[in-house]
């Protein structure tokens, strides 16, 4: 407090007030209603002091203030800033609160379908129409101050990630760069790498969760905490959870006795009154009779949101007043008025405004972008309570919430269910929590089956989120790098990407582990020296020696396991063997002869049998026991002793029925001695090259030496290390100057298709610097052969689609229904190219599986592009394509951004596919697709 200071600490703090006032910082902070955070003024006076700054902090901390601050300052200084974020929604919701704050003639937008104000000192805009522009050299780069990257941790994204990186690498060096990320547990990694390819970063991480999250677990009627209260760092996971977690998986266990099981039962149904999992409206009921809403709840399924909004409708769920209700009608009538009231049946508008008057809405991919943006407007003034949403919602867009659920802790990773990592639980719950409204956030699991609190625990209490360099040269990348710098300097650039830090950062490590090999392989060569000799050319004779001994014993395992098992295969019921070895070693009787479906009795069987692959006969021992033996009970071939019949009536499972046949098995054959198996001569004894190679160690100097052993075992360790280092080595070679190595590959593809002659970029090269996308080699040879030429709009608008759409269905979909005519012959044509570019990228060794090459073009959505595009209704177009209107517009908005790459990059003297490409522009940007919300 002042009063405690004394007269010259007082004047000491005033004069920092008066000079902090005097800063831009000081400026900034009186724009604000509330204080700002330690860590948003050690960013904010880093980028004053004319440094580039990383800011890692939790989801809803506050870290795009220092994003504003960059814009202050570049509006201060006369500079221009430009602010971009991964996805449009993002875009349009910050370009909507910069006008508010800076008005809306110093505020512009930039996305793949919308340019406001483009001229504007502030401009919010897509990373990738950034990288555009860094590659076209645009004047809007003019100017440029500083350059904000929201949710810059997306450069992990496989699809999207290298963009990032493009930018970063590409901005020129007078530019300041401000990236805002995630909590990421290797900030200060990728922090040293800002600070290598963009000078001075100064990098701030903040932990602190401004409103503290608290962590739940909803079973039945009653929530439990997660972990128990107090208990220091380390908090334990609350007893109540672990015993219902014990008791249920107990219940598979039944004792043999009846009242055991009934007990058990009991006890079971019991328990199950306690933990079932509650319903959806019986979760969003809770949660409101608890004073925890508004809540989002992650359900990792489109059709599962949909569903969950219906359930909660027809449980009576009202969250809303009457006036709220009003509220909510006028606000959705205002933001959609421009929709056709046609379409409005066709999209779902009365059921959706149903939801919402009620406080309960849906957002997914699948809706369409006005939809969404209705929902997020409305959670935001609270007048939508509860929103069931997949987990894209996680990704930037401005929705706090006071709680959030999580139905699953499993979600589908695109290739199968998977457990969602710690750092997706903790971008899911971050959420949960609105500063300045909420003392403390929510984060609630649904009990399942089979959950695991310890694993729940572990989710919510780690916080390891690594960044990792998704990045790889691209086509586009390649012609265009080569267009502005030559091929050296961008192969220099290329190797200063995050992906190559990265890698060079873990060879280091490997470096250190060669480096001390090496000084331990001089030891042991030392101590493997001999006096009569080399004992290193000694020591390979003995490892060459050892080498085919051991080959040949291999095939001698091999011979005598294929022999066994054909053998076994000769086997009928009845037949009596003697089974050689193993547990059940003896007489036995044969009820099946278990060879595996597919083979043919007495089949050839390849060289390596395994043992558990060929027959497993189901045998009757002379003790009464019924098994089934596999290959280790059968070291060597057997033969049927005799024969003898199995009655009908057996019945395995029956002690009578066993006994029975077991006493007529020995009485049958009890007497009966099998014929011993005789081992061959080893295959070693014949073998020349042993023989050959016993004969030169013999004759070597070292063999007659009196501390040969000794001298072999410092041989054995030598080799054995070397062996060691070797891989170390490949390790190193595999992970040095590899995306310049993939650029390498590029380029000479590139070459020998005549997009590059050297250092120069041909024309077809400079087509290709215009196509941005994954199938930007492909779209540049259609163009090269004249595909598309002689198509009308609604035909090229097809053939287009082919070029973004990527099916979410599996590869053993039906085949997509397509226009005829001329359309079916581009496509095919497009098919064939894709075909032949597979086959070359095969030979310059260029794989998808590297992230890098052209995927096969999808035909999936070529119908419903032609249809709008040849005027047809929005309800025959969904119903026919069978998708969402929000996937519909999305897509189609895609093609209208390839098509005007396409109007620009084709042929402009006698070609007719410019003309046909901003035709069908103009031809799909109509109806629901030209709805675009700009906030």
């Amino acid at each position: 407090m002042t009063e405690d200071l004394s007269p010259a600490e007082r004047y000491a703090a005033s004069r920092r007030r008066t000079a902090e006032a005097a800063t831009a910082l000081g400026a900034f902070r009186e724009m604000y209603e509330f204080g700002l955070d330690p860590f948003q003024i050690e960013s904010c006076q880093a980028l004053e002091a004319g440094k580039g700054v990383l800011v890692a902090a939790p989801t809803g901390s506050g870290k795009t203030i220092v994003g504003e601050f960059a814009v202050h300052l570049a509006l201060r200084e006369g500079k221009k800033c430009f602010y971009t974020t991964p996805i449009k929604a993002l875009s349009n919701q910050k370009f909507g609160d910069l006008s508010k704050r800076y008005g809306a003639d110093k505020v512009g937008l930039l996305t793949g379908d919308n340019s406001v104000n483009a001229d504007a000192p502030v401009v919010v805009m897509t990373t990738e129409v950034l990288r555009n522009m860094l590659y076209a050299g645009s004047p809007a780069l003019t100017g440029l101050g500083y350059v904000v990257m929201d949710e810059v941790h997306y450069l992990s994204d496989r699809i999207r990630g290298a963009v990032w990186e493009e930018v970063i690498i590409h901005l020129p060096e007078s530019v300041t760069l401000v990236s805002l990320s995630a909590t990421v547990s290797n900030a200060e990694e990728f922090g040293d790498w800002l600070d290598t390819v963009r000078g001075d970063t100064e990098v701030v991480v903040s932990e602190h969760r401004p409103v503290p999250l608290f962590q739940h677990v909803l079973a039945g009627r009653r929530m439990y905490d997660l972990f128990e209260e107090g208990g220091g760092r380390k908090r334990a996971v609350n007893p109540d959870l672990l015993r219902m977690a014990r008791m249920e998986a107990g219940r598979t266990g039944y004792g043999g006795k009846r009242r055991g099981r009934e007990a058990d039962r009991e006890r079971e149904r019991r328990q199950r009154s306690r933990t079932w999992t509650p319903g959806r409206p019986e979760v969003i009921d809770r949660l409101d009779s608890e004073g925890l809403l508004p809540a989002i709840t992650f359900i990792f399924s489109r059709a599962g949101c949909e569903a969950a909004v219906q359930q909660c409708l027809f449980a009576g769920l009202r969250l809303n007043d009457e006036a709220e209700r009003l509220a909510v009608r006028e606000i959705v009538e205002e933001r959609t008025a421009s929709i056709p009231p046609e379409d409005l049946h066709v999209l779902g508008y009365f059921e959706f405004l149903e939801g919402l008057e009620r406080g309960i809405a849906a957002h997914h991919a699948g809706m369409l972008p006005t939809f969404k943006e209705v929902v997020e407007e409305l959670f935001v003034r609270g007048l939508v309570k509860a929103v069931f949403a997949t987990e894209t919602l996680a990704l930037g867009i401005n929705m706090p919430a006071r709680s959030v659920v999580l139905e699953k802790l499993v979600k589908w990773n695109g290739e199968q269910h998977a457990d969602i990592t710690p750092g997706e639980y903790t971008q899911l719950t971050g959420r949960a929590g609105r500063r300045g409204i909420d003392v403390e956030g929510h984060a609630v699991v649904l009990w399942q089956r089979a959950m695991s609190p310890e694993h729940l625990a572990g989710l919510a209490g780690t916080r390891t989120y690594p960044l990792r360099s998704s990045f790889r040269p691209s086509y586009n990348m390649a012609v265009n790098l080569v267009q502005q710098f030559g091929r050296h300097r961008s192969r220099e650039l290329l190797e200063t990407s995050f992906a190559q830090f990265q890698a060079d950062r873990s060879v280091v490590g490997i470096s250190r582990d060669v480096q001390r090999n090496e000084a331990g392989l001089a030891g042991y060569k030392e101590s493997m020296t001999c006096h009569l000799g080399d004992f290193e050319e000694y020591s390979r004779l003995r490892r060459q020696l050892k080498d085919r001994e051991n080959e040949l014993a291999r095939e001698g395992v091999n011979q005598r396991r294929a022999a066994a098992a054909a053998a076994l295969e000769k086997l009928r019921p009845g037949d009596i063997i003697h089974v050689p070895t193993g547990k059940f070693a003896g007489l036995a009787l044969v009820l099946d002869p278990g060879v595996p479906a597919g083979r043919a009795v007495g089949g050839r069987r390849g060289r390596d049998v395994d043992a558990f692959d060929g027959p497993r006969p189901l045998v009757l021992t002379a003790e009464r026991q019924v098994k089934r033996l596999n290959g280790i009970d059968f070291p060597v071939p057997v033969e049927a002793l005799d024969r003898m019949r199995v009655p009908k009536s057996f019945n395995a499972r029956s002690p009578q029925s066993r006994r029975d046949l077991a006493s007529a098995l020995r009485t049958k054959a009890g007497h009966l001695v099998p014929e011993r198996h005789r081992k061959g001569r080893a295959e070693a004894a014949d073998d020349r090259e042993i023989n050959r190679l016993r004969a030169e160690l013999r004759a070597h100097p070292c063999h007659g030496c009196a501390e040969r052993e000794d001298h072999a075992r410092w041989a054995e360790r030598y080799h054995r290390l070397l062996r060691d280092t070797k891989q170390l080595e490949r390790r190193i070679e595999g992970r040095t100057n590899t995306i310049a190595r993939t650029f390498d590959r590029i380029v000479a593809l590139l070459t020998e298709l005549d997009y590059l002659r050297g250092e120069q970029v041909t024309e077809h090269g400079r087509r290709l610097a215009r196509l941005y996308g994954e199938l930007d080699l492909l779209a540049s040879e259609c163009l090269r052969a004249g595909v598309w030429e002689g198509l009308g709009p609604a035909e090229l608008a097809a053939c287009a689609s082919a070029l973004v759409y990527e099916s979410r269905s599996g590869d053993d979909a039906s085949a997509p229904k397509v226009p005829s005519g001329k359309v079916t012959t581009a496509l095919n044509e497009m098919v064939r190219i894709w075909g032949r570019l597979d086959a070359v990228e095969e030979d310059f060794g260029i794989s998808r599986t590297e992230g890098v090459g052209q995927r096969e073009p999808d035909l999936g959505f070529a119908w419903a592009a032609y249809e709008w595009a040849s005027g047809k209704g929005l309800d025959e177009v969904l119903r026919e394509a069978e998708m969402p209107a929000g996937d519909f517009v999305r897509w189609t908005k895609q093609i209208i951004d390839v098509l005007g790459q396409i109007a620009a990059a084709a042929p402009g003297q006698g070609s007719t596919v410019p003309k046909a490409a901003r035709r069908a522009v103009d031809a799909v940007l109509r109806g629901v697709v030209a709805y675009t919300s700009v906030s």
